[in-house]
């Protein structure tokens, strides 16, 4: 396993394993750095923080880790780290960024300015058409196109993208897995002529759960995302209000009201997304991004913050705080009194004991 930005082999390796042990997401992988300084200082002190909030824990087993580092290899793949200069950066400015990508491909398309292009699995043979246009004209403009390798309008884009210039395809499972079976030769093409992001361990076949992390890659890589076409409860709607949330650009082609599949963009438009015709709409509104998007579409949830923790800090208190229903962060520290790094450091506890679930917009809740 190759290390990149000066990383050691070592701590490259705990990386990964901190990053695979039970209940360590994105959130409590980055405070763990803040308060360990490394993956490796960190993974002793794991065990007792879970006993803290009350449950027995168990390190990821190295030799898991080490046969995860010989798929990534027989996959041709490489892993990408968080703080390596090669990730991509409007990524990295993502509330929940993935600490840990696998890769194939290059890097480099991720560096041009990026538009995702998403839309329904069951799209019209008039919207995939469209998508595939919007795409192929977007990249000879010298945009990257991302998008999701789903069924529909995700593939559409690809090929539409990869016929004129660059695109970067996210996967929902692993780096080795063909998701849907027929994209297998539309994925090695984007790891050959684009780049290739998998969070997910290599072998991991898609699931429910893991679609809603892909989107929020998808949505965190570029300046704008672009719904075709989309059913009012569809994983476009979650990708779309993530880019909002992120503070990106959000468009929507309009479409018949007499069509369900279209009610989704529809919706869009109506709650702030900017209507987009053509190509040009699209470049117009994102050339020279600087992160005043015109779109209105908006969360009131406060981003998640990497703060420092502290070694005070009393989970049980603040799990009795807690309930099923999902609250932003803030409240809680407004409620309980305690400082910012001690309310971190609690959630932290209960999140190792898998006692805590975290969700969009900095809001946590008791897991079920």
């Amino acid at each position: 396993m190759s290390a990149t930005g000066g990383l050691s082999q070592a701590e490259a390796f705990a990386r990964i394993r901190l990053l695979r042990s039970p209940n360590v997401g994105p959130v409590s992988f980055r405070q763990l750095l803040n308060r360990f300084g490394s993956a490796q200082a960190a993974l002793p002190a794991l065990p007792e923080i879970a006993a803290r909030g009350g449950r027995p824990y168990r390190i990821a087993e190295e030799r898991a880790v080490q046969a995860e580092i010989a798929a990534v290899r027989r996959a041709g793949a490489r892993y990408l780290f968080h703080d390596s200069p090669e990730y991509p950066p409007l990524l990295g400015q993502a509330d929940g960024a993935p600490p840990v990508l696998t890769l194939r491909g290059d890097t480099g398309m991720a560096l041009a300015p990026c538009v995702a292009v998403v839309g329904a699995r069951n799209a019209s043979a008039s919207a995939v058409k469209l998508a595939r246009d919007f795409a192929a004209g977007l990249a000879e403009a010298g945009y990257t196109v991302v998008s999701g390798l789903a069924r529909g309008i995700d593939g559409a884009a690809h090929t539409g993208a990869l016929s004129a210039g660059s695109t970067i395809g996210v996967i929902a499972g692993g780096i080795d897995v063909a998701y849907p079976p027929e994209h297998a030769d539309l994925q090695n093409r984007i790891a050959e002529q684009g780049l290739l992001l998998a969070e997910q361990p290599p072998r991991t076949e898609p699931m429910a759960r893991h679609f809603p992390s892909r989107n929020r890659i998808i949505a965190g890589l570029a300046a704008g995302t672009l719904v075709v076409e989309a059913a009012p409860k569809s994983g476009s709607l979650i990708t779309a209000r993530l880019a909002s949330e992120y503070g990106r650009e959000v468009m929507a082609v309009p479409g018949s009201p007499m069509d369900s599949r279209a009610h989704g963009c529809n919706q869009l438009i109506r709650d702030g997304a900017v209507l987009v015709q053509s190509v040009e709409d699209v470049i117009e509104l994102l050339a020279g991004f600087g992160g005043a998007p015109r779109s209105t579409l908006r969360d009131d949830g406060a981003g998640p913050g990497w703060a420092d923790i502290a070694e005070e800090g009393g989970s049980a208190d603040i799990g009795s705080m807690l309930g099923i229903a999902p609250i932003v962060i803030d409240e809680i520290i407004r409620q309980s009194g305690e400082s910012p790094a001690a309310v971190h450091l609690a959630l932290l506890e209960l999140e190792l004991a898998g006692r805590l679930n975290r969700h969009a917009g900095a809001r946590v809740s008791l897991a079920p």
